[in-house]
């Protein structure tokens, strides 16, 4: 005598309406006058003979998941954000109202009560902390300046403001970090910072569990670094001519995210160190336009960042990138 389960006109029955009818097993159960493990196995024969097809569509407002996914499986990334870039204006000051949204949608995500997160300084947080953003989740936070806040360039690069500036966008809250974010020598640089004034910031480091770093690139038309002078032309030169694609939390790094070769610099810079930086749960580099895919995968291979917010442009160079 042939199963019931096997009756093949049961088994359409029973994903119609499962599938269509959205009934649940138990219903389809009493409708049917069968058992309950009777219907989860017709509908799942349902699904292995073809009766059944599933199939994920992408919606229009997702329109950059399958470019996301790919990053993340060519770079074994935690995870890709990609807005849109903007298609006419370039420049330093060019605030993307897209990839701030994005950003803003992250953090709302992922953020945890009593979270600290850990920002750095330069033009891309700037202009994140500078785009229109209304009916911004508040979240229960604590921004924390992982480099030093205090310098003679523009103001709002530096991470004391950076910090303000995302703790009024969620109403959060915030600490300060003040130090010079560049020292002349090493000893000046760890001298100060074993005062009692730095200990309260330095343990925060200890607290974050996600921070936001913008990506640098060692070009003269759009190195921040550079432009507020924290380094000077000669040596900024000659870390390009000995393979450096970029910077991160004011460290310079190589094609394969090594620092040591660019310690004459990277040691005078007061901030979090850049081991402890790699062993941040969520380390979220944000970058834009398609001149930072080498320092991107840098920043990757270094261990630096595990997240990305991108925009487009920046998105297709990397997926176009070959060794």
């Amino acid at each position: 005598m042939k199963k019931i389960i096997d009756d093949i006109r049961l088994i359409y029955k029973c994903c119609s309406l499962y599938y269509e009818d959205n009934m649940s097993q138990q219903e389809i159960s009493e409708t049917l006058q069968i058992s309950r493990p009777s219907v989860a196995r017709m509908i799942k024969s349902g699904r292995r003979s073809g009766i059944v097809k599933i199939e994920i569509k992408n919606p229009d407002n997702l329109m950059f998941a399958n470019m996301e996914r790919e990053l993340e499986k060519k770079f074994g990334l935690e995870e890709v954000v990609i807005a849109a870039a903007n298609s006419t204006e370039i420049g330093p000051n060019i605030i993307n109202e897209n990839l701030a949204q994005e950003m803003a949608k992250f953090l709302t995500r992922i953020a945890e009560d009593r979270e600290y997160i850990g920002v750095t300084m330069g033009m891309t947080l700037r202009n994140l902390t500078h785009a229109n953003l209304s009916n911004i989740e508040k979240l229960k936070c604590t921004f924390v300046p992982i480099v030093g806040g205090i310098g003679e360039s523009r103001y709002d690069i530096h991470s004391n403001y950076i910090a303000m500036a995302f703790a009024n966008i969620f109403k959060a809250d915030c600490l300060q970090f003040f130090a010079p974010l560049v020292f002349s020598k090493p000893d000046l640089l760890n001298d100060f910072l074993q005062e009692e004034s730095m200990q309260g910031i330095l343990k925060s480091f200890n607290k974050i569990s996600t921070v936001i770093m913008g990506i640098g690139i060692p070009d003269r038309a759009h190195s921040t670094i550079l432009k507020a002078g924290y380094i000077n032309e000669e040596m900024f030169d000659t870390f390009v001519k000995q393979g450096a694609v970029g910077d991160i939390a004011m460290q310079f790094f190589d094609k394969d995210g090594n620092v040591e070769r660019f310690n004459v610099f990277n040691k005078l810079v007061s901030g979090m160190p850049i081991e402890k930086l790699k062993k941040i749960r969520r380390r979220i580099g944000v970058a834009t336009g398609k001149i930072k895919a080498d320092s991107v995968v840098g920043a990757i291979k270094g261990g630096f960042v595990n997240i990305l917010i991108i925009d487009t442009e920046c998105a297709q160079a990397l997926l176009n990138y070959e060794e």
